[in-house]
């Protein structure tokens, strides 16, 4: 039998913490390896437990999540740790924060248990988690902050066909809608992500969401 995703679940609710906890760990796959209530517990806590994943709040008491997620899975982290960030429609411009800081994707604290628990075994095998509609109202809303004064897609090193796929991910498309929209097959879909991912040097398709909003590809 295969090893049980460890977890580790963070948020300064009581409530909220143990009902993420229970939840996980009802399932055989999962475990919850640990539970903090703020954000500086989490990062010691990742350094000893070493989990899988990170479930992680963004408001919270002595370090936020966002500072937190930054040293756990930021772009200088040596030995990164995945963060799935959960909150409210109310925190969108701090999980938007969260996400350039390295989380891996992102929740809300009202998604029903079976959304939660395929959001932690998708970050965990390596891909990132974007909700398709919380993604354009969460990113959209501060593209016009984040995106630079000047920028066209000749500056950007990819081919017409990777500049299409790369709009269609920042639309929070799937591989499968992607490759309908395009009429293409999905085993093409995972090549030209891996390709735009590479030549980006970006780690998964949050930066290259983050990324294409920055460049002013979506409007």
């Amino acid at each position: 039998m295969t090893e049980p995703i460890r977890v580790l679940v963070c948020d300064d609710q009581v409530l909220i913490r143990t009902g993420l906890a229970t939840i996980i760990d009802a399932q055989p796959d999962l475990e919850v390896s640990g539970e903090c209530e703020d954000g500086q517990a989490a990062v010691d806590l990742a350094a000893q437990l070493r989990p899988d994943v990170v479930v992680m709040d963004v408001r919270m008491p002595v370090l936020d999540g966002i500072q937190a997620t930054r040293l756990l899975a930021g772009a200088e982290v040596e030995r990164p740790v995945k963060v799935l960030v959960v909150t409210t429609f109310n925190l969108d411009e701090y999980v938007y924060e969260a996400l350039r800081a390295g989380a891996s994707g992102f929740l809300l604290k009202d998604a029903p248990p079976a959304q939660l628990l395929h959001g932690i075994r998708t970050v965990a095998a390596g891909s990132a988690l974007l909700d398709p509609e919380v993604t354009r109202r969460l990113v959209g809303r501060y593209a016009a902050r984040i995106r630079p004064a000047h920028s066209a897609p000749g500056d950007i090193p990819l081919t017409p066909r990777e500049l299409e796929v790369l709009r269609l991910i920042a639309d929070g498309r799937s591989n499968s809608e992607i490759a309908a929209a395009l009429v293409i097959s999905q085993e093409t879909v995972k090549t030209f992500v891996s390709r735009i991912l590479s030549k980006l040097g970006l780690r998964d398709r949050v930066q290259a969401v983050v990324y294409a909003y920055r460049q002013g590809l979506v409007t």
